[in-house]
């Protein structure tokens, strides 16, 4: 999937001096690739062992619901604060750039047991890592974590115990 390297955008100094984000938007823009990408991340392992996606906000849901359509699973979200009604499980992570939390409806993890964590980017593993930890506090199973991009020198995938596929990476 060489193309798709090439549909990954780079802004020095966004969100804050000294990050260089990687935006991966523009892969929207190539249908062809978009839909190759789905394939194959929806044929991964970790897909067809879990029972269930969830997906994190904000462009983890781009990629969740087209892997959950391919696949034919369901799909849940973990949200940012204040977006989601009902009783919700929330959890607070570190970016590289700051603190924010996730919250999941209770409702929705009392559906299933085993899940794929789905999002567009794996960089220090904070945001992979706060679902994770809501998932074990439910007593619930993780099958793995599918992204579209890693950036390896910050070393995120250490985190975890589960196995992690990216489909590019930096």
């Amino acid at each position: 999937m060489k193309k798709l390297k090439e549909l990954i955008s780079t802004y020095k100094d966004f969100p804050k001096k000294g990050i260089n984000f990687k935006d991966v938007l523009e892969i929207m823009q190539e249908p062809e690739v978009f839909s190759e990408l789905i394939h194959k991340m929806s044929s991964s392992q970790i897909i067809k062992r879990s029972e269930v996606i969830i997906s994190i906000d904000a462009r983890g849901f781009i990629f969740g619901s087209a892997i959950a359509l391919e696949s034919a699973k369901p799909m849940i979200v973990a949200r940012k604060p204040g977006k989601l009604p009902g009783e919700i499980v929330t959890g607070k992570y570190n970016l590289e750039y700051g603190e924010n939390s996730l919250s999941i409806q209770k409702s929705s993890l009392k559906k299933y047991n085993s899940f794929a964590i789905v999002d567009d980017l794996l960089a220090t593993g904070g945001t992979v890592e706060c679902v994770a930890n809501l998932l074990k506090r439910n007593e619930k199973k993780i099958s793995g974590l599918l992204t579209v991009v890693e950036l390896l020198t910050l070393k995120g995938r250490n985190k975890f115990n589960f196995p992690v596929e990216s489909s590019i990476s930096f």
